[in-house]
């Protein structure tokens, strides 16, 4: 199953592509660092560092200015879309690998859409207005009743 996430950037995709495999524009808005430019074969390690936290992706497919590809996680494929129009670039978040039966299936969903909804409101506001949104997600756990 896969969940699907899209915003439109004011921006051409060449712009919005950089942004993502650039190891310094990506701390603007999705990690705090990534270990190196993001290519076609590379395992990047991506950090948090306001979480203490880090992984790695393997990059799988880049078509530059177009598409990229990577595994994360539990086998879990993202693909990211830009499809330019005019001079904006709509961004496509895919996310592909999650597992029906699994009894926490719709938290999975609904937490994973609220990541790349998030992160594509940070991509938007550090490409169209120079801001960094970055880590001001706050969340908490869901209150007992």
């Amino acid at each position: 199953m896969n969940n699907l996430s899209q915003m439109r950037i004011e921006k051409p995709a060449h712009e919005v592509f950089e942004a993502f495999v650039d190891p310094v524009k990506i701390g603007y808005f999705w990690f705090s660092s990534s270990s190196e430019r993001w290519e076609e074969g590379k395992t990047i390690t991506l950090t948090y560092e306001e979480y203490n936290a880090q992984g790695s992706i393997d990059i799988i497919e880049i078509q530059k200015n177009k598409k990229i590809v990577f595994i994360w996680g539990e086998n879990h494929q993202v693909t990211i879309k830009f499809m330019q129009e005019e001079e904006s670039t709509i961004v496509e978040v895919n996310e592909d690998g999650f597992d029906e039966n699994d009894k926490d299936y719709v938290n999975q969903l609904l937490d994973n859409k609220e990541g790349w909804v998030y992160m594509l409101t940070c991509l938007k506001g550090y490409m169209e207005y120079g801001v960094n949104l970055r880590a001001s997600l706050v969340k908490t756990a869901p209150q007992e009743k």
